[in-house]
């Protein structure tokens, strides 16, 4: 590995491309095409639309007021991601991704889930510009989440229970990744979540900037002043422990 390769894609000592270089080529491809298009203003403009017109946004945040008082003090806000259409932050991404796919001239959109909200999103884009799309899912994850399965299948997608390994998200990216690098040539990876090979940590941060961009703002207007703490949850299956960390901050001021 290069040491040109290796310093791109870092965040601290996390990151990185440690991947064959058949598929290496490929990200490189891919890097270069998102930062031509990232900051190119009719880019820009059209993301922008497809979030207003589309997802929905701005969406508001909320002061959380029965929590707040069980809490005993500390003013909690809600970002509000679950009012985007599909129901999720996904759509974000979703929609910013299939936009530079559309520019590189990809016909068959592929792309992993878990919990299926990922899945949801990509289907629905793909559904609203015409484009092939095939989700990779794990078998048991495709069990826990059936209703997500007949969502996407109703969009139009194709959905792949991964069987190899646990059969669990982590297979599913797996299994996309080797699809990617025998269908690049028309074949554009929709990557849901920080995780993989640089640049999709980055391209996701990226389109997922405007959570923060808009919290920012929105706190600001309501509260004069940022917040001392902002908590996020990564799956349902760490949501309890979120809202523990919040009961555990009762005593916090804002």
């Amino acid at each position: 590995m290069t040491s040109e390769i290796k310093s791109k894609g870092y965040f601290g000592e996390f990151g990185g491309s440690f991947i064959p270089g058949e598929l290496q080529e490929v990200m490189d491809i891919l890097e270069a095409e998102f930062l031509k298009y990232k900051d190119d203003p009719e880019f820009i403009e059209e993301f922008q639309y497809y979030l207003k017109e589309y997802v929905g946004r701005e969406n508001p945040l909320t002061l959380a007021k029965n929590l707040t008082e069980k809490v005993g003090g500390a003013k909690i806000y809600l970002k509000r991601e679950d009012l985007n259409h599909t129901g999720a932050h996904k759509i974000n991404n979703a929609i910013g991704q299939i936009l530079l796919a559309k520019r590189m001239g990809a016909k068959r959109i592929i792309a992993e889930t878990g919990a299926g909200q990922h899945g949801v999103a990509t289907a629905t884009a793909c559904a609203m510009f015409g484009m092939e799309c095939v989700i990779y899912m794990g078998k048991l994850d495709t069990e826990r989440q059936a209703l997500n399965v007949f969502r996407m299948e109703l969009l139009g997608a194709k959905v792949v229970a991964v069987e190899k390994g646990q059969g669990r998200l982590k297979d599913a990216v797996d299994e996309a990744l080797n699809d990617l690098v025998q269908n690049y040539e028309n074949t554009f990876y929709l990557l849901g979540s920080a995780v993989g090979p640089h640049p999709y940590p980055t391209i996701v941060k990226h389109f997922q900037s405007i959570i923060s961009e808009e919290s920012k703002r929105q706190i600001l207007e309501k509260e004069g002043k940022l917040p001392t703490a902002i908590i996020a949850c990564a799956g349902g299956e760490v949501m309890r422990s979120v809202l523990l960390l919040i009961i555990s901050m009762k005593k916090m001021s804002v």
